[in-house]
């Protein structure tokens, strides 16, 4: 039995050379070291040795493309059905690709990214127009409000009734004095602003979540204040009264880089942009190949097995098994574990503008690189592919640097040699975190005459008063600017 099952795996997983191997176990059986019959095989069983070799050579063919008719029929019908929405109805068969795997955002983000290849707009979530699901308005795809994090049925449905019932939301303060404060909490309405659907109201997200639990406490309490029937100083009835101005804070609005990482927590993909646009001609330079590549590399290899073809085919793809590459992208998550010998080492998630690939660190390299192995860092990793059947692809990890924007500033410091360059370096590095950046800072140790780049976690926003704040510490001279 545990032969014919491994026949039956073989079989199920298209693996040419499994049945290949089994094909003289089936005709002439197994003998163990002793004599003694392990299997007996057709011959044994009184089957000629060419009848034998017709049936497994049609189990051979049975597994290199098995499908019962009824089935095939079946899948027939449904692949048509399927072509034909795609060709005259891409949007909104797409839109119900969406809603078929709306509580997945890995899946989500899979056909959203479809839908752009096709050249379908996935529009951002907005509380005057999105609904529980994606829906379509002409060519272009609605985001659901249920698909963002903390933002349950029962608060969608309180946002879209008191829309239909009393009209758009012309503020926040016209949005929080409208819904049901019973149905919706501060958590959920939180979710919103970082995930943009409020955005309509044209202000700033950062000034958004500063004002909204006020405002929220304050409606709430005015309400239960007041006697049923009776209008409230914050109601709007038959325009017999205006809503209060909203006294924002005179704050700047957050960064791209944490609006797109407010999106990513809620929604678990970026929604208007992606944190890397700025740095495509930076990647194309700083790296070999892109993620898409190894993913595509692996499929072809699985398919290969599956099918049985020959070697040569694996000749021709581009990325190989143990092959050195260098990656760029923004990580996306990093998980720390201990070894069974007590030492550190890293799993994270790397991803570029084609796709996502898991990185493994260990021990010895976290060690060297572990300042750059930060959550949402841009980075440039140097490493050996492992493309294994039956895996997934992965990225064995040997050197990290940050990823340096082509075109972009520079930042040099002069210091006098080692001594004050490990000070130097210490310094940028715990002192001026409030100045963080994507600007490089390069120490010029006029000893050797040499310019070392340093980690990314010590690069600065240049906007700020950073550089002041530099030249009063190292010298008006020892720090300049240049422009690549």
């Amino acid at each position: 039995m545990g032969r014919s099952d491994l026949v039956r795996r073989a079989m199920s997983k298209k693996k040419h050379k499994v049945m290949e191997e089994e094909r003289k176990n089936f005709i002439y059986g197994i003998v163990d070291k002793d004599g003694d019959v392990e299997v007996p095989g057709c011959v044994r069983n009184g089957i000629s040795e060419d009848a034998a070799n017709k049936i497994y050579d049609m189990m051979m063919d049975f597994a290199s493309y098995a499908f019962n008719k009824s089935h095939a029929a079946a899948y027939g019908v449904v692949g048509y059905q399927t072509a034909y929405l795609m060709r005259y109805y891409p949007v909104e068969m797409i839109a119900a690709m969406l809603n078929s795997v709306i509580g997945t955002s890995e899946k989500v983000a899979h056909y959203i990214k479809f839908a752009e290849s096709q050249g379908i707009q996935v529009v951002p979530p907005n509380v005057n127009k999105s609904y529980a699901r994606f829906t379509v308005e002409g060519d272009k795809i609605i985001f659901g409000l249920a698909a963002i994090r903390n933002v349950g049925a029962n608060a969608v449905l309180g946002i879209t009734n008191a829309r239909d019932k009393k009209g758009e939301f012309t503020s926040i303060m016209d949005f929080i004095n409208k819904i049901d404060l019973s149905a919706i909490n501060k958590r959920a309405v939180e979710s919103l602003i970082k995930a943009g659907a409020l955005d309509c109201f044209k202000v700033y997200r950062s000034k958004l979540l500063a004002v909204f639990e006020k405002l929220m406490d304050g409606v709430a309490n005015e309400k239960k204040r007041n006697i049923d029937g009776q209008i409230s100083l914050f109601a709007l009835e038959e325009d017999k009264t205006d809503l209060p101005e909203v006294d924002y804070p005179n704050i700047k609005e957050f960064n791209k880089r944490n609006l797109l990482a407010m999106e990513k927590e809620m929604t678990g993909m970026y929604l208007s942009g992606h944190p890397l646009d700025d740095y495509v001609k930076s990647l194309k330079m700083q790296t070999t190949t892109e993620i898409n590549s190894i993913l595509e590399a692996h499929k072809i290899l699985e398919e290969t097995s599956e099918n049985g073809l020959e070697d040569e085919v694996l000749d021709d793809i581009e990325i190989h098994d143990n092959q050195t590459v260098i990656l760029g992208g923004i990580l996306t998550e990093v998980n720390q574990k201990v070894t069974r010998n007590n030492t550190i080492m890293a799993f994270a998630k790397l991803e570029d503008l084609s796709g996502e690939i898991e990185v493994v660190i260990f021990p010895k390299t976290l060690d060297r690189v572990r300042d750059s192995v930060v959550q949402d860092a841009l980075v440039t990793i140097k490493g050996r592919i492992s493309l294994k059947e039956d895996e997934e692809p992965k990225l064995l990890c040997e050197k990290v640097e940050g990823l340096e924007k082509v075109n972009s500033e520079k930042v040099y410091i002069r210091v006098k040699d080692t001594v004050e360059m490990s000070i130097a370096n210490k310094d940028l590095k715990y002192n001026y975190g409030e100045y963080k950046g994507d600007t490089a800072i390069y120490l010029f140790n006029e000893k050797d005459r040499k310019s070392y780049r340093l980690s990314r976690d010590t690069w600065i926003n240049t906007e700020s008063n950073i550089i002041s704040a530099l030249k009063e510490k190292y010298g008006e001279g020892n720090v300049k600017i240049v422009e690549k």
